[in-house]
């Protein structure tokens, strides 16, 4: 499809097919798909999956049914980031989807903390090949596919269905703010590529695009969800960077619960936030420094040029005092301090 490829996570990925601009508002505005069989899958099966799951991840496994899905993130006993993950309830087993480039160091971390349990993991990333069809329009395309009722399928819920004969996991999941489903099936090529122009086909009536790893990212950052390597990683917690709400410190115990217990009651020294540039024309990227009141206040972990905003955004740590919305921050950009204020994400809203 003439896609521009980049190497991401030890794939050759496309960074993009025409343009980011282009592909990101037509996933705002009517579809786009992705394949992002990079990202990687785990089973965990056996009598304590559930033991195991609840004792590496940050949120409650206890409060999923079969078919639902979880957003979570696993920590080190210091309480930073392993990674974020997402977990699915497969009824008899739990399947851990996990970002490429941690993959073998996730799979080693979660079997490092087995010990005692009757649980197996499975790396089943190498089976599985993972579509995105995402946009207000990718419903009324992914049911021309399939006899399963998706109008009830809830966010955050998953089922099993056949989509173009194929059978396949349907998840109502995604990664753009948008309507959108996740669909996971058999990893041979052929079946990857049938699917593929399937969705390509029943798209004829609506503006469908292919969406790379540019427009991914500005989608994700406008609905300010992280990204581990730049907004979440070892070095940061869950607290700070604004993920309180999936960290459960009531559920019992769990790894790197200790050390968010003492840090919410020391209190947060530097949060996570989400700024947009005052100028119309200058551009924030990972690594430029944040300035406030003169001194040094953060680095940016993500930055973009907002394409439905058209204007400058990001994400950044930045001391306590600096974090309230409405705040004005500087960003440093070629040496010059660019004004921007603190606001509240996501940068846009439905």
């Amino acid at each position: 499809l003439g896609a521009k490829l980049v190497e991401f996570g030890g794939f050759e990925m496309p960074v993009m097919y025409t343009s980011i601009i282009e592909e990101h508002m037509s996933v705002r505005t009517s579809a786009g798909l992705f394949d992002v069989s990079h990202m990687g899958e785990f089973e965990i099966r056996g009598r304590d999956a559930a033991a195991l799951v609840q004792r590496v991840t940050i949120n409650d496994v206890t409060k999923l049914s079969v078919g639902k899905v979880q957003y979570s993130a696993m920590c080190y006993p210091d309480g930073g980031i392993v990674d974020d993950v997402l977990v699915y309830h497969q009824g008899d087993h739990f399947m851990l989807v996990v970002n490429a480039s941690n993959r073998q160091k996730d799979l080693d971390w979660i079997r490092s903390q087995s010990a005692g349990l009757d649980a197996e993991v499975i790396d089943m990333s190498d089976h599985f090949s993972l579509l995105a069809l995402q946009g207000p329009h990718s419903l009324s395309i992914l049911q021309k596919l399939t006899a399963t009722d998706l109008s009830v399928l809830s966010y955050y819920t998953s089922t099993r269905g056949k989509v173009a004969g194929i059978d396949m996991i349907i998840s109502r999941t995604g990664y753009t703010g948008e309507l959108g489903f996740e669909l996971y099936f058999d990893s041979s090529m052929s079946t990857a590529e049938l699917v593929w122009q399937a969705i390509t086909e029943a798209s004829a009536t609506y503006s469908l695009q292919p969406v790379g790893l540019g427009a991914r990212d500005t989608l994700r950052l406008e609905v300010g969800f992280c990204l581990y390597g730049n907004d979440i990683d070892s070095t940061t917690n869950p607290l700070e960077a604004g993920l309180g709400w999936i960290t459960k410190l009531d559920k019992g115990d769990f790894i790197g619960r200790d050390a968010l217990v003492k840090t919410k009651a020391e209190g947060l020294k530097r949060k996570l936030v989400g700024f947009v540039i005052d100028e119309e024309k200058a551009f924030p990227r990972h690594g430029y420094d944040i300035c406030s009141n003169g001194a040094l206040a953060g680095k940016v972990t993500s930055g973009t040029v907002s394409p439905v905003l058209a204007r400058g955004i990001g994400m950044g740590y930045v001391a306590t005092p600096s974090s309230r919305v409405g705040e004005s921050i500087g960003i440093m950009i070629r040496n010059k301090e660019v004004r921007a204020t603190v606001v509240k994400v996501p940068f846009i809203t439905k």
